[in-house]
């Protein structure tokens, strides 16, 4: 498994089709016929992405791949203080086969070495937090809809 940086203009359908997939479920519920859908999909994509890059100066995207397959991305940026992992998102297809967990652990060392927390928030009721728990992220506040977590290394 790999990752490389996204190129906007190459990568940006396969982007909206990871961000689309994500609301699936959700869109299924409205009843919407498939053009609304996907115009509606669309300008939420480019509002997430806008609000992104406004709250993160140096977001980085990266292409999750998998045997040189196309699977998710990961938005990650760096503070001072900690890194963000502002987003990661799988294609359905691609779930519960542990690239997330990898990809995470990744980031996790990379922080440890620069003596960096690792900081996500998560909606309410994914089942990813409890992922996130297990990897030792701790519930710091709550931003409703989302729970703030944070993890840092332990001192062993």
């Amino acid at each position: 498994m790999e990752t490389r940086q996204a190129i906007p203009r190459e990568d940006d359908l396969f982007l909206f089709e990871v961000y689309a997939s994500s609301r699936q479920a959700e869109m299924a519920l409205w009843g919407w016929e498939e053009e609304a859908q996907r115009q509606f999909l669309q300008m939420q994509h480019s509002c997430q992405q806008r609000s992104y890059q406004m709250q993160y100066g140096n977001l980085e995207c990266r292409i999750i791949l998998l045997d040189g397959i196309k699977v998710g991305r990961i938005l990650t940026a760096v503070t001072e203080e900690e890194m963000v992992l502002v987003d990661i998102t799988l294609l359905a297809n691609f779930q519960g086969q542990g690239i997330g967990t990898t990809l995470i652990d990744q980031l996790q060392q990379k922080a440890a070495k620069a003596g960096l927390s690792v900081r996500l928030s998560v909606f309410d009721g994914n089942p990813a937090q409890q992922l996130y728990e297990r990897m030792g992220f701790c519930s710091i506040a709550k931003a409703e809809p989302y729970t703030v977590m944070k993890w840092t290394k332990s001192e062993e």
